[in-house]
């Protein structure tokens, strides 16, 4: 948890002025209670109900964080051969690893048949023949739910929005019935169930209930046809709270899902920003300030490389002070900016701020596709990260080196000039 003593900000008791000194700025730092705090919450929510949480690798695969859910019993969502050797090197279970994803690679289908994950969420005809013919070459049988479309308007941005027929994920709900009944009649295919994910940052439920009133048409004409379904997996996108957004509780989530969903089915839930996003902070420090006719600038040493989501989405992130300012510094409305080289490198807008070089900065909200995001552009190296527990602050990834930047590369041979 974040919060101010003595005018400090402070993470789970530890003040953030203190890592930012012991490991430089930028850095990303994580809160692993309140990570557990919100799985837990999700656990609790569903009760005695059948359920399984897999966490979505693709919000933070940080391998601490991997680690912190695995511990908790937390499946994962994956839609990578790079976000299952991830899940497999911090512990977790291949049977609660779901694979998704629009484009999996033969090596990817291998790497997770030889791993023996727990399912594969088909998102097109193309794939189901795919991994048939890749699951008995190499003697396996692959576990399968169809990924369905359900031309749900999710209302975010349309970048994270996902379950719109002109959207490349899942399958129209219109093909569903004879995708299914193809993958039924497959010699190295096993239908267990059927998946649904409409998109991010959502902040109504009206979308998650018209989206599992939509599959359960499905679910019931497939029982009728003589293939029935295991799970039912609901997908994610629940919202968390960046600015001023009202959200539903974990709560009013989970018992829409149940009420949605029979109780002769297992719910699968793949929740990823609101298990991480609010748990973790970008720590930058104000390098220069810089006034024009029309902009006051606090450049800092962040920059979009490290945290894209404001140049991407135009994401807001709440901005605060590291260490309060006494009314002898001035309010001011300051743009923060970094040091790459585009107009489009911005953290944060317009923003009320007492600021003086040097000052450091907590960038709120970003514990979700933050450093995951993070690239080497203007070959910048990509920062550090910190996990903050009961024992104090770990380092749980080093802060890339320059020389790490082009280690895999080469010039080119005296011959060749």
């Amino acid at each position: 948890m974040f919060q101010y003593r003595d005018g400090r900000l402070c993470i789970d008791g530890l003040a953030l002025d203190d890592i930012a000194s012991q490991y430089g700025t930028p850095c990303y730092v994580y809160s692993r209670a309140d990570i557990e705090h919100a799985w837990r919450s999700y656990d609790r929510a569903f009760g005695a109900r059948a359920h399984r949480i897999h966490y979505a690798v693709k919000a933070n695969a940080n391998l601490a964080v991997l680690d912190t859910l695995a511990r908790l019993g937390s499946g994962f969502d994956i839609v990578s051969g790079g976000e299952l050797a991830r899940v497999l090197a911090a512990r977790g279970k291949p049977g609660a690893i779901v694979f998704s994803g629009v484009g999996k690679t033969v090596v990817e289908m291998e790497a997770a048949l030889a791993a023996d994950i727990g399912v594969f969420n088909i998102e097109s005809p193309a794939e189901l023949v795919r991994l048939d013919g890749v699951a008995g070459r190499v003697g396996r049988r692959a576990r399968i739910a169809v990924r369905v479309n359900p031309d749900v308007d999710a209302h975010t941005h349309p970048y994270i929005s996902t379950g719109l027929d002109e959207n490349k994920f899942g399958v129209p709900m219109a093909d569903a019935p004879d995708l299914y009944r193809v993958a039924a009649g497959l010699p190295n295919i096993e239908v267990t169930g059927v998946a649904c994910h409409i998109g991010s940052q959502l902040t109504s439920l009206a979308p998650f209930a018209d989206a599992m009133a939509r599959v359960m048409v499905l679910v019931e004409r497939l029982a009728a046809a003589g293939i029935e379904l295991a799970h039912v997996d609901a997908g994610g996108g629940l919202g968390v709270r960046y600015h001023d957004e009202t959200l539903p509780s974990i709560e009013d989530y989970v018992a829409t899902l149940c009420r949605a969903i029979p109780s002769r089915y297992e719910i699968c839930i793949e929740p990823g920003r609101s298990l991480v996003a609010t748990a973790g902070a970008l720590l930058t420090t104000v390098e220069y300030l810089k006034v024009t006719p029309k902009r006051h600038f606090a450049i800092v040493d962040a920059a979009m490389n490290d945290l894209i989501r404001p140049a991407l989405y135009e994401a807001w992130h709440e901005v605060l002070p590291l260490r309060e300012a006494g009314d002898e510094v001035p309010e001011q409305r300051f743009d923060l900016v970094g040091p790459v080289c585009e107009s489009a490198d911005f953290l944060a807008n317009d923003r009320p701020l007492r600021l003086v070089p040097g000052a450091r900065l907590a960038i709120m909200g970003a514990g979700a596709y933050g450093h995951v995001m993070a690239s080497n552009y203007n070959a910048r190296p990509r920062p550090p990260e910190i996990m903050v527990d009961a024992a104090g602050a770990h380092l749980v990834r080093a802060r890339e080196s320059i020389a790490a930047l082009y280690s895999g590369e080469t010039l080119l041979p005296d011959a060749s000039i």
